[in-house]
């Protein structure tokens, strides 16, 4: 016969019972599925929603439309349950911004996340000098489409998201040119915390190598000296430092120059097409951790949580230098006279740094029966390789007083709107004097990328006009914070400006032209009337025989040299005002 149990016994194990159901509500999806599993975008959502409900120090915001037509969403951790951003950087507090799930099938920083902010709540390790902000996942349209074979690399989980979004766009080359309503609700986002420290969860593709985790700062020689100094002399030692004592040594982004690492690696150079690009622009620190594609996920997920929680703590700690780096930058760059457009690569210039790696070797394939590249991880070596990370201005420009924007480009003032810059419009109709840029060459790629036929090597000349500007236009002055964004958008040179993204195409077609026939005589008469247009095409021909031979080359010659010529041929519709001139602005 069974012992009685007595009311007591019965409440112990009924309290216990819903202790053990509540520690498993709290449990990730990852972790039920014994770490062999990702969530899924609705349960991450649940999950955070449900942090939400049971911590005052979490609340969940959504911002804007994505192109899967589900609003993004930020959870925010703050220890005060202060929300407000204004309010938390008026009281001296730091944002750390984290954002997953850019690419849907790298998704450890998804479940990383998660625990890291339940454990956060619930042991209560919030800092009070530090807001943590987390945008669970960033392409959701990505995330539906979830398969467990579209990384054909990848070592799990399971099944998992996939790179484009629903437009087939990839997220992480859409910061500047915001084809997708996805990088329009980020960089809300991102405009409105205006966070000191950011950083994006990734997984490479690549060589083998005995590291779980790699890291690429924000380039070192195009961010802000102020940021620069502190990122490479204090916080990425810290991190190198953190990761080793957690298990997880580290080693920078392995971009090999060769087909193995063996010869050495590169820096990254983020251009702002990309998130830590773009968050360079406003003076913040940007990181993009990569962990390595062919180890088990459930050490990819770790690595990437105590990565986190090291960034945490450095920014915990190090929060009034931080702040006040951030403050100078700002001042400075408001200041600044000259900015650099492009950056090339010192190849000279390499430092040494402790590699370890997998012996490359080469044996038959069994599919082309040619030889193949594999690495044997029976031959794990420590050697010294070079790592090249030094980049030097290939453009620099003097910034203008101020752009005038004609009201007609409607991308490029929302654009410009919603990265904080300032920005005046003519009370009346002006005509005003401004250096204007002809684009004398550039080249197109051939075929499309990310849905743009990408411009480079743009040619300018330079010509003073009396411009019309009309009521409504917009004027913006470069005395701004956010000069970078301002300048490297809008000056056609710089690597992502919004001309070589083919915002501005239109300019380069002639909309007028002439009918050979009538324009012979028309021709012929300006040449009779105007000696040095007849002399200037002699020289033409001189220097050109070609040009001798072909009629209609030398009535195009004299059209485009004479009053008849449309102006706004190829002429950047972009004005810079190089003198302060007084304008009536509202």
């Amino acid at each position: 016969m069974a012992p009685k149990r007595s009311p007591t016994n019965c409440l112990v194990l009924i309290f216990s019972f819903f202790l053990a159901m509540d520690a498993f509500a709290q449990l990730t999806p990852y972790e039920i599925s014994g770490k062999k599993e990702t969530a899924t975008y609705h349960q991450v959502i649940q999950y955070y929603r449900d942090l939400d409900r049971d911590y005052p120090q979490a609340k969940l915001i959504t911002c804007g439309i994505t192109d899967s037509g589900e609003p993004l969403h930020v959870l925010v951790l703050s220890k005060e349950q202060v929300f407000d951003p204004v309010a938390i950087r008026k009281s001296g507090r730091r944002i750390l911004l984290i954002n997953n799930g850019i690419h849907p099938g790298e998704p450890e920083g998804i479940d990383a996340s998660m625990m890291l902010a339940r454990d956060l709540l619930k042991n209560d390790r919030l800092s009070q000098n530090t807001v943590i902000c987390i945008i669970p996942v960033y392409n959701i349209d990505g995330s539906f489409n979830r398969t467990g074979t579209s990384r054909a690399n990848q070592n799990g989980p399971v099944a998992y998201g996939f790179r484009g979004n629903g437009r087939n766009y990839d997220l992480n080359r859409d910061f500047v040119k915001t084809d997708s309503r996805n990088s329009r609700a980020f960089q809300e986002i991102f405009n409105t915390w205006q966070p000191e420290i950011f950083v994006d969860t990734h997984t490479s593709n690549g060589a083998d190598y005995q590291y779980v985790m790699t890291l690429i700062p924000t380039q070192k020689d195009k961010l802000h000296p102020l940021l620069s100094a502190y990122m490479t002399k204090t916080m990425i030692p810290s991190l190198y430092e953190g990761m080793k004592n957690s298990g997880y040594e580290m080693i920078p982004y392995v971009n090999s120059v060769e087909e193995t690492p063996d010869a050495g690696i590169t820096g990254f150079l983020e251009s702002p097409r990309f998130s830590t690009g773009y968050t360079a622009l406003h003076n913040t620190i940007g990181f993009m951790p990569e962990t390595h594609m062919l180890k088990a996920y459930d050490k990819r997920v770790d690595a990437t949580y105590k990565l986190l929680q090291h960034y945490i703590d450095i920014v915990v700690r190090d929060a009034g230098v931080i702040g006040e780096n951030k403050r100078k930058a700002d001042e400075q760059i408001a200041r600044q006279e000259r900015f650099t457009l492009e950056w090339k690569l010192n190849d000279k210039l390499a430092d040494d740094i402790e590699f370890k790696g997998y012996a490359a070797k080469q044996k038959t394939s069994e599919v082309s029966g040619l030889d193949r590249l594999y690495y044997d991880r029976n031959a794990p070596y420590t050697k010294t390789i070079k790592q090249w990370n030094n980049f030097e201005p290939a453009v620099v420009i003097d910034k203008p007083v101020a752009y005038l924007i004609p009201q007609a480009w409607e991308k490029v003032i929302g654009l410009l709107k919603l990265n904080r810059v300032k920005l005046r419009r003519l009370q009346q109709d002006t005509e005003v004097e401004a250096d204007l840029y002809y684009i004398v060459d550039y080249k197109t790629q051939p075929k499309p990328y990310e849905g743009h036929y990408l411009h480079s090597g743009v040619k300018l000349n330079t010509v003073k006009q009396r411009l019309q500007f009309y009521k409504g236009d917009y004027v913006v002055y470069t005395d701004q914070p956010v000069n970078r964004y301002i300048i490297e958008t809008l000056e056609p040179q710089a690597t992502d400006s919004f001309f070589n993204w083919n915002f501005f195409d239109s300019i380069l077609s002639m909309k007028e032209h002439f009918s050979a026939y009538v324009f012979e005589d028309t021709a012929a008469e300006l040449l009779k009337k105007d000696p040095e247009l007849k002399a200037k095409l002699e020289q033409e021909k001189a220097k050109n025989p070609e040009l001798s031979k072909n009629a209609d080359a030398q009535l195009d010659f004299v059209y485009k040299n004479s009053d008849y010529y449309e102006k706004t041929h190829c002429r950047y519709p972009i004005a810079r005002l190089v003198k302060d001139i007084p304008l009536k602005l509202k």
